[in-house]
């Protein structure tokens, strides 16, 4: 029987600080655009209010990934708390981000309706994961 060797692709590491920013930049690029496009004030109040509650989200997204990191099984090696990769951080961050985003919406009454839950949905996938996926697979490019 041989044993086939895989080779390990090149791994990107960003600072925590990097992947942090990038996240806030989305959310807040994503309120943005959502204010601007209901004429609603595109100024600092207003934004900090529309992104307030997805921020919160992404933070618990990034606590609960951290604790997902240092709580693994010590035989298979501790995981390693990366939020730039795609998976499992990326998704879940994504994931905390919409959903802790939402309820806290609908606590302080602010709109839920379901194609706002949609357009967020998939607008925060493409941000939050995308620039995930962006810059591993332009890190690849780069590192062949």
């Amino acid at each position: 029987m041989t044993s086939r060797i895989r080779s390990r692709r090149p791994q990107l590491h960003l600072p925590l600080l990097v992947s942090a920013v990038l996240d806030v930049l989305m959310i807040v690029l994503f309120a943005v655009a959502g204010r601007r496009s209901h004429d609603e004030g595109v100024n600092i109040a207003g934004i900090a209010a529309t992104a307030s509650p997805f921020l919160v989200g992404a933070a618990i997204g990034w606590a609960l990934m951290y604790v997902y990191a240092q709580v693994g099984a010590p035989e298979a090696g501790a995981r390693v708390f990366r939020p730039e990769r795609v998976v499992p951080f990326g998704i879940a961050v994504w994931i905390s981000t919409v959903v802790v985003g939402m309820i806290l919406r609908a606590a302080l009454g602010a709109g839920t309706a379901p194609s706002f839950i949609g357009v967020a949905t998939l607008t925060l996938l493409v941000f939050l994961v995308g620039w995930r996926t962006t810059a591993d697979r332009l890190y690849r490019l780069v590192k062949g």
